[in-house]
């Protein structure tokens, strides 16, 4: 069995207010090396939420989360911000590409944001990629010369740039009409298999998350195998 990328155990949720709401209720999540793992759910059923927290990007009221065997809540903010950026691939609903960069550009930005300069090494391999997803000919080009199918699959090898160990997904093909959400979910799992990287992938598209290895449903803050 392939080792544990991240672990989640009695993640609860709580948001303040007059009336707390609870949105997860104590759960546990064990994602594995390798994995691809579809998260489905009615809206408000707190996927976002459980991505947010898997992904250092919230903090959960109660529980823990580890990421290969290190604590988030051990971690300064400045150590866990390397993390995420280094180990943690984001993908979401809608690809934040930033205009006044280039297709290759946008692609290498996380590790822009890590080293400053890329290593001639780090742009071939990032190339690389963009060509294996159909970009070769749009590496100059910026996100609105691009198509919607276009620009979501930059915002794809974007989020393997640093190699991650971990890349989630919320919505990847949420904006996209059915084919073109088609070929970035091919593209999403020809990584996963050749890379060997784990993925979590929030969907309401029960047509993709039937081709996942596991299909995980949240409902009323609890989590079950669908």
């Amino acid at each position: 069995m392939a080792e544990p990328i991240i672990e989640a155990k009695g993640i609860r949720k709580v948001y303040g207010g007059v009336e707390p709401v609870e949105v997860l209720h104590g759960i546990d999540l064990t994602i594995r090396a390798g994995e691809f793992v579809a998260v489905v759910g009615q809206s408000g059923s707190g996927k976002s939420t459980l991505l947010n927290i898997l992904g250092a990007l919230d903090r959960p009221t109660e529980g823990t989360v580890a990421l290969e065997g290190v604590p988030f809540q051990e971690l300064e903010s400045d150590d866990l911000a390397n993390l995420r950026n280094c180990k943690i691939g984001f993908i979401f609903q809608y690809h934040y590409l930033l205009d006044e960069f280039t297709c290759l550009e946008n692609a290498l930005m996380p590790i822009l944001i890590r080293k400053g300069v890329p290593d001639p090494e780090d742009v071939e391999r990032v190339t690389e990629l963009l060509r294996r997803v159909g970009l070769g000919h749009r590496l100059g080009n910026r996100p609105p010369a691009l198509s919607g199918g276009e620009q979501q699959r930059t915002a794809v090898v974007r989020a393997l740039a640093n190699e991650p160990r971990l890349v989630l997904a919320d919505e990847p093909t949420g904006n996209l009409d059915s084919i073109s959400g088609k070929q970035v979910y091919d593209l999403m799992r020809s990584m996963n298999r050749e890379l060997g990287i784990a993925f979590v992938m929030v969907t309401h598209d029960d047509r993709l998350a039937r081709e996942a290895d596991r299909v995980l449903r949240i409902q009323d803050g609890y989590l079950e195998e669908a």
